[in-house]
């Protein structure tokens, strides 16, 4: 096995050798036909000092005048390039990287690029469910350097790539009950960590009707997955909270989908998935915050006992729902869950997580996460966060004249309003779950933000960091979210 070095390469900067590989020199050995390439563009190169195969990536042109924000995207993309290319070398194992622009960047791209999810038995997968052994990864990665920054980057990049991994199982790989055992596995030797799994029947007593009403319908076992992180110096000051819907599988209910791409909705756990991976990353820095994650996780099947459109449900809170159309599980089973976690545990931010709704995919495509959000300072934060993590975001309205659409039954509340406005509804659906944000006097005790990532969660076009398949989306936004706000108390 040989090593490798990665070395980003800015054409109108003076260059500097790099472990001794001189960039500008290498570079001249190639057609360059006078203007610098487009970012990311990748040229390898052999027996270069120390025998070592050598990636010069290109910035671009201009790097150096360009916005903070910008100069980290293309830092990503010039790396996760050069990991690409490098990967489909056999022999190559240890690569060093020239982080120095931006160690953060640099390591989440490389562990990003890295990923590729697959069940194929030759060669073996580390992705085997049934391996007894794990899988070292095809490339090692360490910076030239090394700094608190690289090291945070792997934790963002590994816990975004374990959300990508909960995503992609197919749903008998990925059972409620099994969701529960890799999370209590991810975070085994966590210090400030509780795991508790609920089952049916605590839901039953706690008159989570809504959630229920989902379950119904299938013969896996539905679960309540709560995961508290205690990191703050008060252990009882108030928390954080993040509730992810866990659909380890949608079919539609009795509202059968159409079969063609029905696979997909094995990803329809993908809030819960983002959150909890969110969480991991949380603990493993020990950021000083305290955190409170709920998940509840359940098939949407079709069975002889489904919920059936137009039956009427009491949830936690006492309001009546009108299923309207079973396949708008996802904000059933999240209504009882923001009611729970927002009165056991009143929290002062709680953010939901969620692929809700076809109608987002249609506003935002792939590029932008929808959000919800009662709170200009929480939207700012939000914003902000993902501007940093190029994991972005985009306000949506949350406005009260929907509210007809899906108040005009024969209950409080209908689970759908029709196709216009459909993710706008949806979060209006969601806004008397949560306790605190409506009081009968004074302000409000908590802020709340929506995320409806039903776009966000796949990418069907490749990236230079990015293959194509689940996202892992919004985690690392969700982490750096947290850390600024962890740092700013």
């Amino acid at each position: 096995m040989s090593s490798a070095i990665v070395v980003p390469f800015d054409h109108q900067a003076s260059a500097k050798s790099v472990a001794g590989v001189d960039p500008a020199k290498l570079w001249a050995l190639t057609p360059s036909g006078g203007k610098p390439p487009k970012a990311g563009t990748a040229r390898t190169f052999y027996n270069t000092p120390e025998s070592k195969t050598t990636s010069v990536v290109s910035l671009g042109e201009g790097f150096a005048s360009k916005p903070a924000e910008v100069k980290r995207e293309i830092v990503r993309k010039a790396v996760g390039s050069a990991v690409k290319d490098l990967k489909g070398y056999d022999g190559v194992k240890d690569v060093a990287i020239d982080a120095s622009l931006d160690p953060h960047a640099a390591a989440v791209a490389a562990h990003l690029a890295l990923y590729k999810f697959t069940l194929k038995t030759s060669p073996p997968s580390p992705f085997d469910p049934n391996l007894k052994e794990p899988i070292p990864p095809k490339l090692q990665f360490s910076p030239i350097e090394a700094s608190k920054e690289w090291d945070r980057g792997v934790i963002y990049a590994e816990s975004q790539n374990l959300a990508r991994t909960l995503m992609e199982y197919p749903a008998n790989m990925m059972t409620p009950t099994l969701f529960t055992e890799r999370v209590k596995q991810e975070f085994a030797g966590i210090p400030n960590v509780e795991i508790i799994v609920r089952d049916e029947a605590w839901a039953a007593e706690k008159g989570m009707n809504v959630f229920l009403s989902v379950t119904r319908g299938t013969s896996e076992p539905a679960k309540f997955l709560e995961i508290h992180y205690k990191g703050a110096a008060d252990k009882n000051a108030q928390p954080l909270a993040f509730v992810g819907k866990g659909i380890t599988f949608d079919t539609g209910g009795i509202s059968l989908k159409p079969g063609a791409g029905m696979k997909l909705m094995r990803g329809d756990m993908g809030g819960a998935a983002t959150v909890v991976s969110a969480a991991l990353a949380i603990a493993k820095l020990q950021l000083p915050i305290n955190l409170v994650v709920t998940t509840p996780l359940t098939e949407n099947m079709p069975g002889p006992s489904a919920t059936k459109p137009g039956d009427i449900i009491y949830a936690m809170n006492g309001k009546s729902v009108e299923v309207d159309n079973t396949d708008a599980e996802g904000r059933l089973v999240l209504s009882d869950a923001i009611y729970y976690t927002s009165t056991e545990y009143k929290p002062h931010t709680l953010i939901d997580v969620a692929t809700l709704t076809g109608a987002m995919v249609i506003a935002l495509g792939e590029v932008y996460s929808g959000v919800f959000a009662s709170s200009d300072e929480l939207w700012q934060q939000l914003y902000e966060a993902g501007q940093i993590e190029h994991d972005r975001m985009w306000r949506m309205p949350l406005d009260d004249e929907f509210g007809p659409q899906i108040h005009s039954s024969n209950a409080d509340l209908q689970n759908t309003g029709g196709r216009p406005a459909g993710s706008a509804t949806a979060a209006l659906f969601l806004k008397p779950f949560v306790n605190g944000l409506e009081p009968k006097e004074g302000e409000p005790t908590i802020k709340w933000a929506h995320l409806d990532i039903a776009g966000s969660m796949e990418a069907t076009r490749p990236s230079p960091y990015q293959d194509k398949g689940m996202t892992g989306r919004p985690v690392r936004a969700l982490v750096e979210f947290t850390r600024r706000l962890a740092n700013s108390a």
